[in-house]
Parts: structure tokens; C-alpha cells; sequence
């Protein structure tokens, strides 16, 4: 009899020999389904490939372009970027070697852009500044030109900005085409119809012009059925009164059309639900076949959450195991706070019930799965923050030197500097370092909690220092800045009515280990470091893929399709599924040849040599490998299909159904269900206790970091009365 063993009593060189032995059964018993993900960014397309059991096969990457003839003003070539994503869909399917019949499901995040086509040929709208390159026709998200659309929108003060902080956002779509429709020729616009980049990317896809509730809440104003009285989704009454009445003609039909849910189908979907087969010329263009379906898609930072926030962790978390012994289904995802890093960093975290929180846009309903809210904070600056410190200090070259003479990057070699510095200074520890550098970093703006765009950085306690000890100092005071705000948020969020108990990270910054430590001692909350670290969010868009698989084999649906799809379950060449021996290291998965960065070091400044035995993760529980054991000798024993699903073994089967009993029929229990049993596991950064010296120090200069975000608001106030009178 299989003991079910938490993941914590599980050795790490144990979990590595269970993921050999599970990559060891014939894939003729395992009958993998693949999946693939793509991620459009800013400044390029992403495409990887999973498998069954979440483990990404490939990854290609291709730069996109971005033109800016005039100062603000940003735009992108929808064309350059379709031909990016084939081109990366087709390089990840070569290099894995799978079957393109094995292929069911495709899924697509993006930006959250503007794309502008003509409504009858679909042929691309020239979006300005002087319309004369009909290739330009995307309003890339970063675009500022509809600054004054955005102030005349606001000052409507309707319901619906209730549900973007307050008032919409200048990178937000609705200004954007109100914009264009005050630059265009009248007839022109009159001609045109509108997609976010994520929705235009799934109608490429499927021929259907379905749009997400993600991108369509979240960025344009949407509000679901029921949501404020919402009948139609779309607002008559608003889009009149800040003159896009335009819109509203023949049902809404150039923005997706009024919300929808009949018998015929749904023309607004949460993530992942299933929108229809791929396009069988699109299929060839991207190297798949007709048995691929295709997903809602979503905004690129949601796609991160997607690909994080199930991870099970390599040390037990109380707070969500308690939660996972209360709940099922996607509330198990309810006190998980997602943050998507890079140049900037988005906060998701979701709920059952609407919850309000000042400076943080939402609540969103329906954006990732059915009657849930999600809420989003921000910080604008954070890997730019960094970059911004270490290139504008006199020591910059000095450090770039160094760093590429020790072979380490720039902030690994920082960490190691700081280490010495409180050797030297016999300092109790690297925080202490810094106990009187108070460093304000809203050098852009601040997006969340404040929500206001002239915040700017304050530094007290800088000397006339140059050297690279200094730079070390300034580099320690910006990451401290970026923990500190992100406890800001999470307080913020948590005294509305949130309940978090850990925060899941992507993206770069998770190999900085200061960086990672700082947020759990500022935080108070466990940080957990995702499978994939550099390619969550493109993993994420694959999980949407599968998700939409899923539930298209669950619908029960009898065509042409879904007979053309069992039948591809039947056997693969051997080489299937079998990527080159270099491919795993380039998407930020910890391979067996790979000496791991610092980032779950038990110290805030631990060197690389200190954590070299943690090599080994990701890897499957043995839960996981019992369950496919078990699953496939049952399948074998009753003569059904081997399709690999997502269910785990018999006995926690049942006991799922018996809990699931009452639930309302929606997607998000099934894309739980993948996200669980694909995202794979996660290595924790645990905060110190309460009364260690450094959280003692940190809690104090909290209080510090608040005045000084209050002070500078006084500040300000003070000039500019004097200046008005």
C-alpha cells in the first residue's frame, strides 16, 4: 500500500532519482500528449513545447521590433509579430521531436497592445503618428499618445472605473481607440474593429473572433454579466459619453460584440477555456496539425500566474497546506500572490468574493477563471531599478571588469562583495550594512499602492563615495527598496481582505539570492522559486493549452475532431519527445550540469559554492509517480485508453469527487486540476523568525520607508500651494 509522504520528507537526490525513474517508463505506457505555449512580450515572441507531465521539451525565442517616430508614440507590425510566433511554433516542434498529431493544444498570452484591422478584410490599419505605414498598426502598451483621451474618460467617474483603481490607465485600450478615433479619417475608422494582442493572436489561430475576459476587463472596461447591473457586458451609457458610440453599433460587433452565453456557444472566455480547432491553414503555418484546439488566452503577466502559483514546494507552508486541506478546485489558488518580475513586476493574487483594495487595480472578474476576482498591484521600476543603479554609479565599469574576470554575473559578484564588507566590518550582517543608507526608489512613478505618477526617488545617507563598495551599498539600499514596497502592497492587500501566505515568483530576479531573502524578511512570507524561472510565463501560456484540451476531451463531444484526436494516442516513434541534451539549461530549469545561482541560499548573501547541493529540482513528487503508475497499470487492467490525464490515483480520485459534489460547473476546478499536476515543484526562501536581528532592523526601516513616501507627497503639496498663491 503507497504511503502518501509530504514533499518536505523527501530528500532532494530522492525527488531527482524519482523524476529518472518516472523518465524512464516507455513512453508507450506513459502515451504523452504535448502542448504548446507562446508568449509575445515587447521586444520579442517566445514558443516552448510541454509535455504531459509539464516538462518543457524546447524553447525558441525571436526578437520583434517596435518603432517610435515620434515621442511617445509606440508602435508594432501585427505581421512581423504572427510570423515571429510561426517561426518559434515551428523551431520548438523540430527540436523536440514530438509528432505534430500528438500536438492538442495551443495556448497564447501577449501584451496588453492594441491591434488595429480592417473589419471586413481583416488588412492591417496604419495607427499613427502620421498613418502612412499601414505594417505599424499595433498601439503598443507603453504608447503615451492618449493622454488627454485618458483625462476626458476619467473625469466620467462610471461604474466601470470602479474597477480599474479608480480611473483608467493611459496604457489601457479604451483611450487608445478613442485616440484614433479623434486622428483617423472618419470613414477609416468606421472601417476598423479591435483586438488586445492576446485575443488577436487566438483569431489568427481559429478563425474566432472569441475574446477574453482577461484582456477585455482587464484593459478595456468590460464588466461581466451581473457585475454592477452589467446585462451586456459593454456599457451603452459610457461608450456614448466619452464619444465612442460607434462602438456600440450592430451589437458591439467591433469590439467581440454584447457577452454572450448560449446554446451556441460562448463569445467571451475565461483562461484556457476551449474556443475552437486550429485553422487548418494556420496548422500548417505553425507545423501542427488538425488535432491541435486552442485556448483563451491571456495578458502576459496572468500567464506567469498561471505557471507559479500550483507549484508544490520542496518545504511544506503551513498556511497553504491548511488551505489545501480545506479547499478544492481553484480556490486552493486564493492566498497566492503571483509576482510576474522583469523590468517592472505585477502582483496577482485572486479571491471568491470581490475585495477592493486603494491603488491596486481590479477586483476582474471572470479575467482567469469563472466567478473568481483577481486583483493586480505593480511596481513600475524593479529590474529596472537595478540596471538603473549599477549603470548611472561611477563604479560601473569597474564592476562589469570584475564580474567578467571572477565569471559570475554583476549581481552575483555584488552579493559575494557585500559578504566581504561585513566580514570586514564585523557587521552582524549584510543588512546591517545599510542600517542608516534610506533609499526611496520610485525613480517612474508609482503604480501600487499610492498610484501616482510623480513619485519620485529619494536617497539619504549617500556619501561622496565612488568605489565599488559603494556601488555595493547603493545596489543593497535598491533591493531593500523594492522588498519594502512590495510589503507595502501585500499589507495593502491583506488589510482590504486578502489573505496571503506566500508569494510565487518568475522571472530573472529569482536568481538573485539578496534580492529573494530581502522579500521573505520584509514580507514576513515564504518566497517560492518556480520550476521554470525564466520561462514561466510562456509555460503558463502552454498550460492554457492544455487546459483547453482537457476540456474539450471532457465535453464529450462526438466529430470529426475528437475522433481524430484518440486516434493519435496510439503509440509515437521512439525519438518522440527527446529534445537535444543543451535545450533544458536555456529556459532557466536547474539541470543536472548547471551550478544554480544564489537564490535559495539560508542566508541573504550566500555564494553560489553554499548551495551546490541543491541541485536537482525540478522534480515530480512521489506522489506524482505513484499516481502514473498507478493510473497506467489500472488502464492496462481494464482494457480503456491509456490517454496520460490529469487525475491523480483512485482512492484521492474519489475522494475529490465526493468534495467537488455541488460546485458549480466552470473552468476553473479543471485548469486547477492541470496547473497542479503539471507546474512541478518549487524551492522556498522562508522568511527569519520574527525576532531575528535582521527582521528587527528591516520592520524598523519600514516605518521609515513610509514616511519618507508620505514626505515627499507633503513636500510637494506645500511648493505648490505656495507656487498657486
Amino acid at each position: 500500500m503507497h504511503s502518501r509522504r509530504s514533499r518536505s520528507s523527501v530528500s532532494i537526490s530522492q525527488q531527482r532519482m524519482m523524476s529518472r525513474s518516472m523518465v524512464g517508463l516507455s513512453l508507450e505506457q506513459q502515451k504523452m500528449l504535448y502542448y504548446v505555449g507562446v508568449d509575445v512580450g515587447t521586444g520579442s515572441a517566445r514558443a516552448c513545447i510541454i509535455d504531459s507531465m509539464g516538462n518543457i521539451l524546447s524553447l525558441a525565442e525571436r526578437p520583434i521590433q517596435r518603432e517610435q517616430l515620434k515621442a511617445n508614440f509606440i508602435t508594432q507590425s501585427s505581421q512581423e509579430i504572427w510570423q515571429a510566433v510561426c517561426h518559434c511554433v515551428k523551431s520548438v516542434v523540430r527540436d523536440s521531436g514530438v509528432p505534430a498529431e500528438k500536438i492538442h493544444g495551443i495556448g497564447f498570452d501577449a501584451t496588453c497592445s492594441l491591434v488595429v484591422v480592417e473589419e471586413q478584410t481583416n488588412k492591417e490599419v496604419a495607427v499613427g503618428p502620421d498613418f502612412s505605414n499601414t505594417d505599424q498598426n499595433i498601439i503598443l502598451w507603453m504608447d503615451h499618445r492618449a493622454i488627454e483621451e485618458t483625462q476626458l474618460i476619467n473625469a466620467t467617474g462610471d461604474k466601470c472605473l470602479k474597477y480599474v483603481g479608480g480611473q483608467m490607465s493611459v496604457e489601457m485600450e479604451i483611450p487608445k481607440i478613442k485616440w484614433l478615433k479623434n486622428h483617423l479619417p472618419e470613414n477609416k475608422f468606421n472601417e476598423c474593429k479591435f483586438f488586445d494582442l492576446a485575443d488577436y493572436l487566438t483569431f489568427k489561430a481559429s478563425g474566432k473572433e472569441t475574446r477574453s475576459f482577461c484582456s477585455t476587463v482587464c484593459k478595456q472596461g468590460l464588466l461581466p454579466v451581473g457585475v454592477e447591473g452589467s446585462a451586456e457586458g459593454w456599457s451603452r451609457e459610457f461608450l456614448t459619453e466619452i464619444g465612442l458610440e460607434e462602438l456600440i453599433e450592430d451589437d458591439f460587433r467591433r469590439i467581440g460584440g454584447s457577452v454572450k452565453n448560449s446554446d451556441k456557444g460562448k463569445n467571451f472566455l475565461s483562461a484556457g477555456e476551449f474556443i475552437g480547432a486550429i485553422d487548418a491553414t494556420v496548422a500548417e503555418e505553425l507545423g501542427l496539425s488538425n488535432h491541435c484546439v486552442v485556448g483563451s488566452g491571456v495578458i502576459d503577466a496572468y500567464a506567469g500566474w498561471v505557471g507559479t502559483v500550483a507549484a508544490r514546494t520542496d518545504v511544506s507552508i503551513p498556511a497553504l497546506v491548511k488551505t489545501d486541506q480545506e479547499k478544492v478546485g481553484m480556490d486552493r489558488a486564493t492566498g497566492r500572490l503571483a509576482a510576474v518580475a522583469g523590468t517592472s513586476t505585477c502582483h496577482i493574487a485572486m479571491s471568491r468574493d470581490p475585495i477592493f483594495v486603494d491603488g491596486v487595480w481590479g477586483p476582474y472578474r471572470d479575467a482567469l477563471a469563472t466567478n473568481f476576482w483577481c486583483a493586480e498591484g505593480g511596481q513600475s521600476c524593479t529590474g529596472a531599478l537595478l540596471a538603473h543603479v549599477l549603470t548611472t554609479h561611477p563604479a560601473y565599469t569597474e564592476l562589469s571588469q570584475l564580474a567578467d574576470a571572477a565569471s559570475v554575473s554583476k549581481f552575483d559578484y555584488l552579493n559575494s562583495r557585500l559578504e566581504t564588507l561585513a566580514q570586514q566590518q564585523k557587521a552582524r550582517s549584510v543588512v546591517h550594512l545599510a542600517k542608516h543608507l534610506f533609499f526611496y526608489g520610485d525613480y517612474h512613478g508609482n503604480r501600487s499602492p499610492i498610484a501616482d505618477p510623480s513619485m519620485r526617488a529619494a536617497i539619504i545617507g549617500q556619501s561622496m563615495d565612488n568605489s565599488i563598495d559603494d556601488l555595493a551599498l547603493m545596489y543593497l539600499g535598491a533591493c531593500e527598496f523594492i522588498a519594502q514596497q512590495t510589503r507595502q502592497i501585500v499589507d495593502k492587500m491583506c488589510t482590504s481582505g486578502h489573505d496571503l501566505s506566500a508569494i510565487f515568483m518568475s522571472g530573472g530576479q529569482c536568481r538573485n539570492g539578496l534580492l529573494m531573502r530581502l522579500l521573505a524578511d520584509c514580507t514576513g512570507l515564504p518566497i517560492v522559486i518556480p520550476r521554470y524561472i525564466d520561462a514561466a510565463v510562456v509555460f503558463g501560456s502552454a498550460l492554457l493549452g492544455a487546459v483547453a484540451s482537457e476540456s474539450f476531451d471532457l465535453s464529450g463531444t462526438h466529430s470529426a475532431l475528437s475522433v481524430s484526436r484518440k486516434s493519435s494516442i496510439a503509440g509515437e516513434p521512439a525519438n518522440a519527445g527527446q529534445p537535444k541534451k543543451s535545450a533544458v539549461s536555456k529556459f532557466g530549469q536547474l539541470g543536472g550540469d548547471d551550478l544554480p545561482s544564489p537564490y535559495t541560499a539560508p542566508s541573504a548573501t550566500a555564494s553560489t559554492s553554499q548551495i551546490a547541493s541543491t541541485i536537482g529540482f525540478p522534480f515530480p513528487t512521489p506522489e506524482d509517480a505513484y499516481a502514473i503508475d498507478e493510473h497506467v497499470e489500472q488502464e492496462k487492467d481494464e482494457g480503456e485508453s491509456t490517454e496520460l490525464n490529469f487525475k491523480a490515483h483512485s482512492k484521492w480520485k474519489k475522494d475529490m469527487e465526493d468534495r467537488m459534489k455541488g460546485r458549480s460547473s466552470d473552468n476553473g476546478d479543471a485548469m486547477w486540476n492541470v496547473m497542479y499536476n503539471m507546474t512541478g515543484g518549487g524551492k522556498v526562501v522562508q522568511p527569519a523568525a520574527e525576532e531575528n536581528a535582521d527582521r528587527v532592523l528591516l520592520n524598523a526601516k519600514y516605518k521609515i520607508f513610509l514616511d519618507m513616501a508620505e514626505t515627499q507627497r507633503k513636500y510637494r503639496t506645500i511648493v505648490d500651494d505656495a507656487v498657486r498663491n
